[in-house]
C-alpha cells in the first residue's frame, strides 16, 4: 500500500466519523429536548413554573440545546468543507449569553471575584459581537453559511 492509498483510506474514515459525530449530536439534542419537556411538565405540576429561578434554569437548558445545534452545524459545515467561522462565533455567543443569564454573584468568594467574572463575561460578549460583525462585514462567510 502506497502513501496515497493510505491517506485516501484515512480521509474516508474521517468522513465517516464526522457523520457519526453529527448523528451523536442529533441524538444528544433529541434527549435534551425530551428532558426539557419533562422539566416543564414537572414545573407545571409542582406550580414552580412561575418562579424566577425555575425560568432561568429553563432558559439555561434551552441555550445549552442551541449550543448543541451550533456544534452540529459546525460538524456538518466542516464535513462539507464550508467555512465554520460564523458558526463557531455564534456558538460562543450563545455560550457566553448562557453564562451571563445564569450568573450569580453569590457563587464567588467575594465581590471582587464576582466583579472580575462579570467583567470577563462582558469583555467576551463584546469581543464575540465584534468578531461576528467583522465576519459579516468582510464576507468571510460563504453564501451557504449565511443560510444556516
Amino acid at each position: 500500500m502506497n502513501i496515497e492509498d493510505a491517506v485516501g483510506v484515512s480521509e474516508r474514515l474521517m468522513r465517516y466519523l464526522e457523520v457519526v459525530a453529527a448523528f451523536v449530536l442529533v441524538g444528544l439534542f433529541a434527549v435534551g429536548v425530551f428532558d426539557f419537556l419533562l422539566q416543564i411538565v414537572a414545573l407545571v405540576r409542582s406550580g414552580a413554573i412561575a418562579q424566577t429561578e425555575a425560568i432561568i434554569n429553563l432558559i439555561d437548558e434551552i441555550l445549552l440545546l442551541f449550543i448543541i445545534v451550533e456544534i452540529f452545524q459546525t460538524v456538518v459545515a466542516y464535513a462539507q468543507e464550508r467555512s465554520v467561522i460564523r458558526i463557531v462565533i455564534a456558538a460562543g455567543l450563545i455560550a457566553v449569553a448562557r453564562k451571563i443569564i445564569s450568573f450569580h454573584s453569590g457563587d464567588y468568594a467575594g465581590s471582587t471575584d464576582a466583579t472580575i467574572a462579570a467583567t470577563g463575561y462582558a469583555v467576551l460578549l463584546l469581543a464575540l459581537v465584534a468578531a461576528l460583525y467583522v465576519v459579516q462585514r468582510t464576507n468571510v462567510a460563504t453564501p451557504a453559511d449565511q443560510d444556516v
